[in-house]
């Protein structure tokens, strides 16, 4: 099917573009979402006649999504979920789970603007993309952790692994270190025990005739 695109459609084309597309992409997204019109004569001649008016709206649309951008570029959001001592979750983290932590977090988003290149099925920090219009697109963090506590560990910079590694290692020489006393506190034993009396002393019982 051929359709005149309303706007920019990415990996597709710009405004005004003629372009063929499978029928059901078209029909499913394209047409009802009012990114497109088939790309009749009349069509042609009905696009013709609001162009510069669509190229106004378009042109209004994108500096509001930049204002947006600008604020929402670099936001962190957190989700908690239940994982694996590996951090495997329990699950995925899924485009609806990402728009409504970035409502929470007080930026208004619809799942279809949330672009997810792969799904996110393990903890940690993650790079995801919002489009808030065809040529503006911001770039947010999803703190995916079990806990507040961990996401916080996460957000710091440090994987709750490292962390934990970390700590192990402390209790390692803690453990080393309590023997080294422990040792030394024996050597010390030893030298007491061994110890000779001073001479002249003669506090031993004198036997008896």
């Amino acid at each position: 099917m051929e359709v005149v695109l309303l706007e920019r459609v990415e990996k597709l084309g710009q405004m005004g573009d003629v372009v063929r597309v499978k029928e059901g992409f078209a029909r499913n997204f394209l047409l009802p979402q009012g990114k497109a019109l088939r790309a009749t004569q009349a069509n042609m001649v009905q696009f013709e006649e609001q162009r510069a008016q669509l190229e106004a709206r378009n042109l209004e649309l994108k500096k509001e999504a930049e204002a947006v951008a600008e604020k929402m570029d670099g936001q962190s959001f957190v989700i908690l979920r239940s994982a694996s001592e590996s951090g495997n979750l329990f699950g995925s983290v899924t485009a609806r789970d990402v728009c409504e932590a970035s409502t929470e977090g007080g930026f208004s988003v619809d799942k279809r603007q949330i672009v997810l290149e792969k799904p996110v099925k393990e903890l940690g920090l993650h790079g995801i993309r919002v489009v808030l219009h065809p040529e503006v697109s911001a770039i947010i963090k999803v703190n995916v952790a079990r806990t507040a506590e961990e996401a916080e560990i996460q957000a710091s910079g440090k994987s709750v692994a490292e962390l934990r590694a970390e700590e192990e290692a402390a209790e390692d020489l803690d453990v080393a270190a309590l023997f080294e006393d422990v040792g030394k506190f024996d050597e010390d034993s030893e030298e007491g025990d061994g110890e000779e009396k001073p001479e002249g002393d003669d506090s031993e019982e004198t036997p008896r005739d």
